[in-house]
């Protein structure tokens, strides 16, 4: 029996594409991890919609909150892109903080903004979004699209699931996102999809001044701020998956 030649042709070249794309992914964790190591302070990702114009009083909060951020010793990490990522951006660069963007590489919408002391291309979105939850030590996630809903239907499954340590993870805006709460209320509480206490994995805010005194309070362990935490066997698991 002999393989169509062809189909031979064809299955080589898929082969040599995928051996090529398993190289670029790679790559871009390498280059991820090497230049996130040495970045200091602690910061505090920011997620949210890249169409948010400047008017918008979501784009004022969140230029609000990065330099707030700053102040209070943190510095900030976004998908550096336009919308409410350059204005956390924005308010992080203009008082002399860190602030970082992870740019996605795509055919619209997105472009770095110019408000960034570390810059990184990615093509990929999963190695984006691992660098963005990995050196994070909270997490403000902006009204925003369909990227911004899996980026936080990510980060809380990630914290569900144990994979990743509980953090503060906050979505600004009662209003917008009041509907998504009393779903996850109403309906995966009551279904048994999830834990009452997952709810706790969150807080829903207006008022964004009071976001970087709570993420140092969270990471104080004497002081009570009503997030779910990690338990004695979580922090046992990320001990032993570290060894």
């Amino acid at each position: 029996m002999t393989l169509d030649e062809p189909q031979h042709h064809y299955e080589l070249d898929r082969m040599a594409e995928d051996a090529w794309r398993m190289f670029r992914i790679l790559g871009e964790y390498t280059i991820g991890f090497d230049r996130m190591a040495h970045v200091r302070p602690p910061l505090v990702t920011v997620f949210g919609s890249a169409r948010t114009e400047i008017k918008d009083r979501y784009y004022g909060q969140a230029e609000q909150l990065g330099r707030e951020l700053v102040q209070a010793g943190f510095g900030v990490m976004t998908g550096g892109g336009p919308g409410i990522m350059q204005a956390a951006n924005k308010g992080a660069f203009e008082v002399g903080g860190v602030s970082v963007g992870l740019n996605i590489i795509l055919p619209f919408e997105q472009k770095p903004n110019p408000y960034q002391t570390l810059t990184l291309n990615f093509e990929y979105f999963h190695a984006r979004k691992v660098m963005l939850a990995k050196y994070a030590a909270a997490f403000v996630v902006f009204p925003g699209g369909f990227g911004t809903l899996d980026e936080l239907g990510e980060i809380l499954t990630l914290v569900q699931t144990r994979k990743m340590h509980a953090l503060p993870i906050y979505l600004v805006g009662e209003r917008h996102w009041r509907g998504l709460v009393d779903w996850f209320r109403g309906t995966l509480v009551e279904s048994g999809a999830i834990a009452p206490d997952d709810l706790h994995l969150f807080k829903v805010v207006d008022d964004v001044t009071t976001v970087p005194e709570d993420v140092r309070r969270y990471h104080d362990p004497a002081t009570p701020d009503g997030f779910k935490r990690p338990t004695a066997e979580d922090r046992q698991r990320a001990r032993g998956e570290a060894t």
